[in-house]
């Protein structure tokens, strides 16, 4: 009966896309806390440096409803960026960040619908998008893009790990500093 039962369950496992079994998505969660701490603090954009790397940051501009830009990067006139962020100039970090970042830092994250990474679209939404060291569009489409599955899913995987990092680093800041 057990066999049976473990036999059952395997075959089972194995019906189930690859990308379905893809690492738990935590975006979506962590996307809703920063959108909700945005709302509530009547500000469309935040920032925050990264403690694990000097000289880099983060930064997120969020239009409520319809999409939530992310960008991470290493700066080279940090100071800048330090005095941009103690006057609470989130976007002009934001746009420090996009456009002078130190070549091959910068992750862009382009979350449509601000609802957090899904590794396809579902009906006929638009698909999220990372640039930089990950590139890749999540369109669920690795068969036209000449890729093989498993590649496409480690692209999501680590955009998706990469993503969730830098909204936790955005979340504790929104909580703990005085924006």
């Amino acid at each position: 009966m057990v066999t049976r039962f473990a036999l059952v369950a395997l075959t089972a496992l194995a019906c189930v896309p690859a990308a379905a079994r893809a690492q738990e998505v935590k975006s979506p969660d962590l996307v809703k806390q920063l959108t909700v701490l945005l709302d509530q603090k009547k500000i469309d954009a935040i920032a925050a440096p990264d403690a694990q790397s000097p000289g880099a940051y983060m930064a997120a501009l969020y239009f409520p409803g319809t999409q939530l830009l992310v960008v991470s990067a290493k700066y080279s006139a940090p100071a800048l960026l330090t005095e941009l962020l103690a006057r609470k100039e989130y976007k002009q970090v934001y746009a420090e960040l996009s456009s002078a970042s130190i070549p091959g830092s910068k992750m862009l994250v382009n979350d449509v619908y601000a609802n957090g990474l899904a590794i396809k679209p579902s009906g006929s939404n638009p698909p999220d998008g990372v640039e930089g060291a990950i590139q890749a569009t999540f369109d669920g489409a690795w068969r036209k893009a000449k890729i093989a599955e498993a590649d496409y899913i480690k692209s999501f995987t680590d955009a998706e790990a990469a993503y969730t990092r830098v909204l936790q680093v955005l979340i504790h800041q929104l909580k703990t500093a005085g924006t």
